[in-house]
């Protein structure tokens, strides 16, 4: 039964080991195509906390033009970390969206916190982001970019 254990053991690390990356763009791509997609057909739950804020920092722009946009920037997102080589334009415009992501977190307090270091569900979907972080971490962690010629 030992050698049974340690052979799934040792079969399961080596499978993880050669795709992890893999498993990390696709569980990305997973996130922002499918919350990007559901913005662009006007179905996210998402839809209310992202007028208000947007009615906050960019009130001179429309919310739907604005809500369409960050639909297909929350997809393209998750195209480009399907891309072996887009990996530096990508971990640039998630750092872009996860600053605007988490800005509901100081801008809109009383949607994101219930009391002090509680927070709402809102609070806790935009909290979940150093999940991507660090999924993104592992990916370009990955790429050797001072020996790639780039």
């Amino acid at each position: 039964m030992k050698n049974l254990i340690y052979s799934f053991d040792r079969v399961l690390l080596g499978f993880l080991k050669k795709y992890n990356v893999t498993i990390s763009r696709l569980s990305i791509f997973t996130v922002y195509f499918w919350f990007g997609i559901l913005k662009l057909f006007n179905v996210s739950p998402a839809g209310p906390l992202i007028m208000e804020l947007q009615q906050k920092t960019l009130p001179f722009i429309s919310f739907h033009n604005f809500y369409i946009l960050f639909a297909l920037f929350e997809m393209l997102i998750g195209v480009l970390f399907l891309i072996k080589g887009a990996e530096r334009l990508v971990v640039a415009l998630l750092a872009l969206h996860l600053i605007t992501a988490c800005l509901p977190l100081l801008l809109l307090p009383q949607i994101t916190w219930q009391s002090f270091l509680v927070p709402t569900l809102e609070g806790q979907y935009i909290i979940k982001n150093i999940l991507i972080i660090a999924l993104a971490f592992v990916i370009v962690s990955q790429k050797n970019f001072l020996n790639d010629g780039k």
